[in-house]
């Protein structure tokens, strides 16, 4: 199964934060706090994949309340952060929205993310993950974490599944 079949049957789709919806950058501030740089059009697609049904959720290794406060500006009420095991938040999720994880898509960056990029439908590398994170994903973004390869997730999501027309005509602006 090729990855744009894989895509048809996505309902749920897992992003890591630190690497995938950033470059993996992390900035200090003076009283130590972690600055993340986040790309507007990834938040785009993350809100068009809402608008047509698909649900997300964030599951990261850091903690952090840049990423806490990003999910919620873009209403995803699935974060999880601070996790040491992807895989049993990712199974929680799957159990709670009753699917099954043909219909997961997960994006990853790095090692850490192998084990539940392993277990899902449609496993999403960004562009300048590793070699080995690339052998083990179904499809590779063009672009970098944080700078649109989530955005690329979700276009191929919504065209895969014949709702990106739709989504787009939210825009058109009629003559």
């Amino acid at each position: 199964m090729n990855s744009w079949q894989r895509a048809q049957a996505i309902r749920l789709l897992i992003l890591d934060v630190d690497g995938v919806l950033t470059d993996g950058s992390l900035y200090f501030g003076p009283t130590g706090e972690a600055l993340k740089v986040f790309h507007v059009r990834d938040g785009h697609g993350i809100k068009m994949a809402q608008r047509a049904g698909i649900e997300v959720a964030f599951l990261s290794g850091r903690r952090s309340d840049a990423a806490y406060h990003r999910a919620r500006e873009l209403g995803v009420n699935r974060f999880h952060e601070g996790l040491r095991d992807k895989v049993v938040v990712l199974e929680e999720i799957m159990a709670a929205l009753k699917i099954e994880a043909g219909a997961v898509a997960a994006v990853g960056d790095d090692l850490v993310d192998l084990p539940h990029l392993r277990r899902v439908g449609l496993a999403v590398a960004v562009a300048d993950a590793p070699p080995e994170v690339k052998a083990a994903a179904h499809w590779v973004t063009t672009l970098p974490g944080g700078k649109g390869a989530v955005r690329e997730v979700c276009d191929l999501l919504l065209k895969a599944q014949g709702k990106w027309e739709a989504i787009v005509s939210l825009w058109m602006a009629a003559d």
